[in-house]
């Protein structure tokens, strides 16, 4: 006989994990699916140990340039080995506490693969054999993997995804990083702090395209200055691989074919999602692969709930558990809970971050989508050097940038990048998502000295009254 659950989530990553918590937050009777580690890609292969990665290079950075601060180091250098044991450490750490929540939260936990047999029932194929399992509602939070080239497939030696980036078999010498969104661009700094020769390509006119244009110039004009060589508007038309390398094909800007020679290289074109061979071709509608929702997370099917990377973007880990906490608050109130109100997710307040060295951070409308979008815009720029705290760390280097509509003061978006930039955002994501004016963030009093102040003068220069500059 089946086991029977009000709600079963297919996944375990931020959407998956989140959305069972607060299912069983609600008094439902949840279990979880998954195939391989509780947390997902996120937490084991992605947000979290490649942070743990880039901490280490950015100490290595500070190290590096001791000088500036008057201190002294002599005879530094990276252990791949041990930076890359600490990353794994930390994701081990974070999936222990995850396995820990499910017991407090009293969730089944099915280990194994989960095929859909229906709306609300699967066959889970794993350490226990074949298990049957249905339930009044199902969340599918399957996740997504890493696009590969079409002509160049990764093999774990020469070509790498983001998975292999995280534990190299080996530190490369000279690497070709292609694609130059937030996993490209984290990686491209990390390997070129701990002393790799890195060249990114990326198809588009500009590095991180989703980011305002002068985020996007800054940043090419930062990695430049750091060592690495950026060629934008560049395509790659071949990689082939050999014992001692890999040798590319890179069409300029000017037409002209070119072949160079790297050790390795990591492709960050893209993600795809998790949703083939799990059931649901006849359950869902799919566009390019992601399963269509209503703001909510529902399918087309009844009883059928769809969030994180397999439905559409933005493909963030926070989105997916905003997403989670809706799509079971919302199961939660069909299921006859009267005093739950789920809120849709507002796609405009999600923010975006990049960890490479400086950082970016952005919310809301770049400059020119507002004005494509009809606004009249006012534009506040402030530079990291008009800031005390950003000289005295040693971080002059950068700029906030807020966007807002001209006549009704209705903040628009943010725009950073510098020391610190993805926790500064926050403050904008919470003023966004309370519709602050540009009289309620003048009249805000900021800490001193703070990099936060930078936000108030940003503010301040969209409407001439900036202090410091």
């Amino acid at each position: 006989m089946a086991d029977q659950y009000d709600v079963i989530v297919l996944g375990s990553g931020p959407g998956g994990y989140v959305a069972a918590i607060r299912c069983a937050q609600l008094g439902l009777k949840t279990a979880i699916v998954e195939r391989e580690n509780l947390g997902g890609i996120c937490l084991n292969w992605g947000c979290i140990p490649t942070k743990a990665l880039l901490r280490s290079a950015e100490v290595m950075h500070y190290m590096q340039n001791a000088g500036d601060y008057g201190l002294k180091a002599q005879g530094i250098e990276a252990d791949l080995e041990a930076v890359v044991k600490r990353s794994r450490g930390v994701a081990k750490q974070l999936n222990q506490g995850v396995t820990h929540l499910m017991k407090k939260n009293k969730i089944a936990v099915h280990m194994g693969e989960g095929t859909m047999t229906g709306a609300t029932s699967m066959t889970v194929k794993g350490e226990k054999g074949e298990e049957k399992l249905t339930a009044k509602h199902v969340i599918l939070a399957t996740g997504a993997r890493a696009r590969d080239l079409p002509f160049a497939p990764a093999d774990g030696k020469r070509i790498w995804t983001y998975r292999t980036a995280m534990t190299p078999p080996e530190m490369p010498t000279k690497l070709l990083v292609i694609g130059s969104g937030a996993i490209g661009i984290e990686f491209a700094s990390f390997y070129n702090d701990m002393g790799a020769e890195v060249t990114v390509v990326e198809m588009l006119d500009r590095i991180v395209p989703v980011e305002d244009e002068e985020v996007s110039a800054f940043l090419e004009k930062s990695l430049t200055k750091q060592g690495m060589t950026i060629r934008t508007g560049t395509g790659l038309e071949d990689l082939k691989t050999s014992e001692k390398g890999v040798t590319a094909k890179i069409k300029g800007k000017d037409g002209k074919v070119a072949t160079e020679e790297f050790s390795h290289a990591i492709v960050a074109i893209g993600i795809q999602p998790n949703t083939e061979n799990i059931g649901i071709d006849k359950l869902v509608e799919m566009d390019r692969g992601f399963i269509q929702i209503d703001d909510y997370g529902r399918t087309k099917t009844k009883g059928l709930w769809a969030i994180g990377d397999c439905v559409p973007g933005p493909w963030l880990a926070h989105k997916a558990s905003h997403e989670g906490v809706c799509a079971a608050e919302s199961i939660a109130q069909e299921l006859g809970n009267e005093d739950l109100h789920p809120h849709a997710l507002d796609k405009r307040n999600i923010p975006g971050c990049t960890y490479c060295h400086p950082q970016v951070a952005s919310v809301g409308l770049t400059e020119a989508k507002a004005k494509e979008a009809g606004h009249e815009v006012k534009i506040g720029n402030f530079p990291f050097i008009g800031n005390g705290k950003a000289i005295a760390l040693g971080e002059a280097n950068g700029f906030i940038k807020t966007v807002f509509d001209a006549k009704t003061g209705e903040l628009l978006g943010a725009h950073m990048i510098g020391a610190e930039v993805t926790e500064l955002i926050q403050g904008y994501v919470v003023g966004k998502t309370l519709e602050t004016t540009e009289a309620e963030l003048m009249n805000t009093v900021f800490a001193h000295p703070t990099l936060s102040e930078m936000m108030h003068e940003s503010v301040l220069a969209a409407y001439g009254k900036a202090i410091h500059i």
